[in-house]
């Protein structure tokens, strides 16, 4: 029988497989990203898409961790605290990027982009919390 927080941390791993899913879209259709790629010289092109795959693959391998181990993710041992301070820290990170440094106004104005903002946004505060808290959790079993 799984625990509520195992549940919490296969619900992260489900919608952290959905970022990683939805991103080409987002890049595509919302942020006009390739069109702006193609504006770069060669080797930055192949860079700016090498760091988009990391994040699709971080993402889904993010998720899919999540979901086949998440009883491993709260059990105290020192690689739990280690994946989930990377984790934590990748989430917190992203969030913190998005909301000092990107000119979030530039997103189209359309209500489903909007909505979509909104959906993402919580989706990572969730990730962000969740993997925070599963990073503290552990430490303390660590130590204590």
């Amino acid at each position: 029988m799984k625990t509520w927080i195992e549940y919490a941390i296969i619900v992260g791993g489900i919608g952290q497989i959905f970022t990683a899913i939805i991103y080409p879209y987002i890049r595509h259709v919302v942020f006009g990203w390739y069109e702006d790629i193609k504006k770069l010289r060669p080797l930055n092109q192949q860079i700016a898409k090498t760091y988009g795959r990391y994040i699709q693959g971080l993402n889904f391998a993010f998720g899919l961790i999540a979901i086949i181990y998440a009883p491993d993710l709260i059990d105290g041992t020192p690689l739990a605290v280690a994946l989930t301070g990377l984790i934590a820290a990748y989430w917190v990170g992203k969030i913190a990027v998005q909301f000092l440094h990107y000119p979030m106004y530039e997103i189209p104005k359309k209500m489903i982009f909007r909505i979509g903002e909104i959906g993402m946004n919580i989706l990572f505060i969730y990730f962000a919390v969740l993997y925070t808290l599963l990073f503290v959790a552990n430490l303390w079993e660590q130590y204590h």
